[in-house]
């Protein structure tokens, strides 16, 4: 058995583990202003927004709105024509699949449940869709809204990225993490990134089209909950693996505030790994919004530990 030991303060910031959380990611294009809840405050029909959020409830579809980056005066009217993506991001059934609706209300056909489970047959039934073909996606939070260091800063972002002639960029609503702004969702894999900048970007963009994973800036695989996210990237830094398909989190024990996590590589290995749950210090703004300091909850990672074959289980 060899042990190797990961002291979180040398993780670099931001610390992982507070990405957004979605084994399944299901995207509809929603031009005009976003409310602070952007399915029932925006021109998305809100009686359809909220049938919308009880379909996904607890099923691990996450739904979000997005738009094209640029200037948004309000149109008042809907795109005739709307862009749906629908992916899964968990590691060896991650898939991007697309498909145009001139009706949202067609969501409402999809089996939430399947397409939670990493199904897609039905998102290309229902809505005549296919695989995305196209390079992968960088959705950029910019729901000012939600918080307004997401439009200060995502909104920036996502404009020089699409000048600069990058496929695949959308704004989209709240990501989760939004201190760390601005924030990037890259689909198929469903790394999350903060405190993104464009170069960066177009880096993890280009390690996705070789099935690599840029460690620096990332903040976790949305498939896992906050404790995978955190050991995952602890055992890529302290192994130097980037292939996106080679980890997964086959086991958590414990909860707040320390967890255990079983680490597993596709050639067999696994690693125990201890995550403990902390304050921020010092006493920080925890969002642009806010008026007073307060102590953020942070995920810290106390030791890497590599198993051997014999003591997983």
């Amino acid at each position: 058995m060899s042990t190797c030991a990961t002291d979180s303060r040398n993780l670099g910031e931001p610390m992982p583990g507070t990405a957004a959380t979605a084994s399944t990611w299901l995207l509809l294009e929603q031009a005009g202003p976003w409310g602070a809840k952007a399915l029932t405050s925006s021109h998305l029909d809100p009686v359809l927004g909220r049938a919308l959020e009880a379909a996904a409830k607890d099923t691990g579809v996450r739904i979000a709105l997005i738009r094209r980056p640029g200037r948004h005066a309000d149109p008042g009217m809907p795109p005739p024509v709307r862009h749906v993506y629908a992916a899964h991001t968990a590691p060896g059934n991650a898939w991007l699949h697309t498909a145009t609706t001139t009706d949202p209300a067609r969501l409402l056909d999809l089996d939430f449940a399947a397409l939670g489970r990493g199904e897609h047959r039905g998102f290309d039934t229902a809505l005549r869709g296919g695989p995305h073909t196209g390079d992968p996606l960088a959705l950029v939070c910019t729901n000012g809204k939600r918080d307004r260091c997401c439009a200060l800063l995502g909104r920036p972002l996502a404009a020089e990225l699409a000048a600069s002639g990058v496929q695949g960029v959308w704004e989209v609503t709240h990501l989760g993490g939004h201190r760390f702004s601005p924030t990037v969702l890259v689909l198929p894999q469903g790394y999350v990134y903060g405190r993104a900048e464009a170069h960066t970007v177009k880096e993890v963009l280009h390690g996705v089209q070789e099935g690599r994973v840029v460690v620096d800036g990332c903040r976790g695989r949305s498939a896992w909950e906050r404790p995978g996210q955190a050991a995952e990237l602890a055992v890529r830094r302290a192994t130097g693996e980037d292939r996106a398909e080679a980890l997964g989190i086959v086991l958590t024990t414990g909860g707040a505030p320390r967890w255990e996590v079983t680490v597993a590589h596709t050639d067999g290995r696994h690693w125990r790994v201890v995550v403990a749950q902390g304050a921020s210090e010092p006493p920080r703004a925890e969002s642009c919004g806010a008026s007073v300091l307060g102590s953020p909850a942070r995920l810290d990672v106390v030791a890497v530990r590599e198993l051997a074959v014999a003591g997983v289980g």
